[in-house]
């Protein structure tokens, strides 16, 4: 038998990691034996496991080894980290490691390094120069580039949940429900809202055209105005139909007030996207008085930054809007790492392509009335994220009137 020794220290109970471990191990054919477990006796406590891995062959082990780094687990001898030089660009050495969205630390020149700017499914390049690491997407890899392989030298934090109450984000933990009490979840975001920004932090608000379309607009509006949000992410769909909505009433030819159709009202998002056009950009829409009033005409006001990705089926689009996909993720990545929640309001696409390079440590939350996208970004690996199935039109009011009641108290 092939053995080796890994090591779980903190919440390992409460956050599952124990067991977790125990069932990986099985399910892929190994075997186990805890040589010592100290169960922390206070919630404040943390416990700590030391586990002996066993499989019938090394390549097996291996396959382990790196599953259970993943969850947490490290080899309980550190060793240095593996690194082998890129032969070309784009391409990374054939036993490279894939990075998780968790916090993660290499041992190099016998210093634990942590990586930069984490993101799931990314390499990471170590620079000897100034024993830095940090995490790359295989399109920016460059020949010569350092790249980690194997598992060896490398530790992973994920977010632990310690025992006792942890407020709304107590609930991530939980099955993807339209049967959440939504009224406390949304008073509990609302007061986490409050609480991040009393200390200076950031909040984003990934959002599809369902916010105009609901009649919802104005509410994201008044929370730029009120300065609640830092950063909007979105598409061509949400600011064509957001400015659709603030010069004809409409959202998609529908009038957002009455619920009805307006007569060749299915031309009104062209008739907006022509208008942008016409003066060059949304800001000059503003600056010309063109553009009055919406969630784009704020971000202008406020000097709130905005990166709209574009996609294959986007009217015009937008001169705003990155048409790039590469470009588009770089732009986002620029604001990503310095947020401390992300709100995913109706955007499948976009809300798992923000999941995908949020680390684990921001709070993150999805609303959605559909619950395969926020099945979806838990299985891509977001699993930091509270799922809240239902209407945004629902959501939105409710959560303005809960910071609006918490302003006033």
């Amino acid at each position: 038998m092939n053995i080796r020794e890994v090591e779980l220290s903190g919440h390992i109970i409460d956050s599952l990691i124990l067991p977790k471990t125990l069932d990986i191990i099985m399910d892929m054919g190994g075997d186990f034996k805890i040589l010592e477990f100290e169960i922390g006796k206070k919630k404040t406590d943390n416990s700590y496991a030391r586990i002996q891995v066993s499989a019938e062959s090394q390549d097996l082990l291996n396959e382990i080894l790196v599953e259970l780094s993943e969850i947490g687990a490290s080899i309980a001898e550190i060793n240095e980290v593996k690194l082998i030089a890129s032969e070309k660009d784009k391409v990374a050495p054939a036993d490279f490691y894939s990075t998780t969205n968790h916090a993660t630390f290499v041992y190099y020149k016998s210093e634990w390094i942590e990586v930069e700017e984490i993101e799931m499914d990314c390499m990471v390049i170590v620079e000897p120069r100034d024993k830095k690491a940090c995490c790359k997407p295989i399109g920016r890899i460059e020949k010569g580039d350092l790249v980690v392989v194997g598992h060896e030298g490398i530790k992973v934090t994920p977010p632990q949940r310690p025992r006792g109450k942890q407020g709304v984000f107590e609930f991530m933990a939980s099955d993807v429900s339209s049967e959440k009490p939504l009224m406390s979840l949304i008073k509990k975001i609302a007061l986490e809202i409050k609480e991040i920004k009393e200390k200076g932090g950031k909040i984003a608000i990934v959002g599809g055209p369902a916010i105009v379309h609901t009649g919802s607009a104005p509410l994201v509006a008044q929370m730029i105005r009120e300065e609640y949000i830092d950063v909007i992410f979105g598409g061509n769909a949400l600011a064509t139909h957001d400015i659709e909505s603030a010069l004809y009433g409409t959202s998609l030819g529908i009038c957002t007030h009455s619920g009805e159709a307006v007569a060749r009202g299915h031309r009104h998002h062209i008739n907006a996207i022509n208008e942008i056009n016409k003066a060059g950009s949304i800001k000059d829409a503003v600056d010309e008085g063109i553009l009055k009033k919406g969630i784009m005409y704020e971000c202008i006001k406020k000097n709130i930054p905005f990166v709209l990705a574009g996609s294959i089926r986007d009217d015009g689009p937008l001169p705003d809007v990155i048409t790039d996909v590469i470009e588009a993720q770089d732009a986002m990545r620029i604001y990503a790492q310095n947020m401390d929640m992300v709100i995913m309001i109706s955007t499948m696409l976009h809300s798992i392509a923000m999941g995908n390079i949020l680390p684990s440590r921001v709070k993150s939350i999805c609303v959605d009335i559909n619950p395969a996208t926020v099945t979806k970004l838990s299985d891509r690996g977001s699993a930091q994220v509270l799922s809240i199935v239902t209407d945004v039109g629902a959501f939105l009011p409710i959560l303005h009137d809960e910071l609006k009641s918490l302003e006033n108290k």
